[in-house]
């Protein structure tokens, strides 16, 4: 199969964890891959990627939490004069703590500028070239912490419920016209997440956590099959999601904060 007639995927946060397991995914199914983040990893992941693959996976080195970012990289997507086939908007960090009296304001909103307003951003982007040409796939990296409060991870658990919800209602706006949105709601997964969140001191930080290879050909096979979400991972990670479905959002709060508050681990 020559390059111009390869599918192109580009995958955001791709350095390591989940997203560097979904771009891997990707070109293990053939496609060439974009992959994206602000740190120099995503030149090395790029050339192991590629290096197992023998599939094209280009670096892209840009902090998405200014809108500047996203916009450098959509103009590297559009520079490729190829069309994405499949885009996995995956990038986002998580802040832990009391958010009244311990967090920094400066690390709430970068949580949010990154999680949410760069999310809406690239898919506003990357959604228009996909319904001209009346087909693609967007995947988004919701979480199941998107399906309750997150005392102590406030914001992110808030980010992630409005990725969920974004999903969602694109779906059902795109439904006729042959692109597809998936969400993804991974569970406690063996990543840097959790030290970069400051959360190693908590429950969650100590509980057993997903393989994120694991994580990624789920993901990928939801949005192959075009399903409009999955929960990945261990069987806890599904009844977690469906038990929060009948229970009152205090008692949820109080269950996840069980989880999440500092010196608890």
């Amino acid at each position: 199969m020559s390059k111009s007639d390869r599918p192109l995927a580009l995958v955001t946060g791709a350095s390591s964890g989940i997203g560097r397991e979904l771009a891997a995914e990707f070109a293990h199914h053939d496609f060439d891959v974009l992959i994206a983040a602000e740190n120099e990893e995503i030149v090395t992941a790029a050339q192991a990627i590629g290096a197992a693959s023998q599939r094209e996976a280009t670096p892209i080195r840009v902090d998405l939490a200014h809108p500047e970012g996203v916009e450098e990289l959509y103009a590297a997507v559009k520079a490729t004069g190829r069309p994405l086939a499949a885009a996995a908007i995956n990038a986002g960090v998580g802040v832990g703590g009391d958010f009244a009296r311990d967090n920094a304001l400066t690390d709430e909103l970068n949580l949010i500028d990154l999680n949410v307003r760069s999310s809406v951003h690239l898919a506003k982007l990357v959604l228009g070239d996909m319904v001209r040409r009346k087909q693609g796939r967007l995947l988004f990296t919701s979480s199941i912490a998107g399906t309750a409060p997150g005392p102590f991870l406030a914001t992110y658990a808030a980010s992630k419920a409005f990725l969920y919800s974004f999903a969602e209602a694109l779906r059902y706006e795109l439904r006729d016209t042959g692109v597809t949105v998936t969400a993804v709601l991974p569970g406690p997964t063996e990543t840097a997440f959790f030290e970069h969140a400051g959360v190693l001191d908590t429950k969650l930080g100590q509980v057993s956590k997903d393989d994120p290879t694991d994580v990624a050909r789920e993901s990928y096979q939801a949005l192959m099959a075009g399903k409009d979400h999955v929960v990945t991972g261990s069987l806890k990670n599904k009844a977690q999601v469906a038990a929060a479905r009948g229970m009152p959002e205090t008692a949820k709060a109080k269950m996840q904060a069980n989880l999440s508050e500092p010196g608890t681990g």
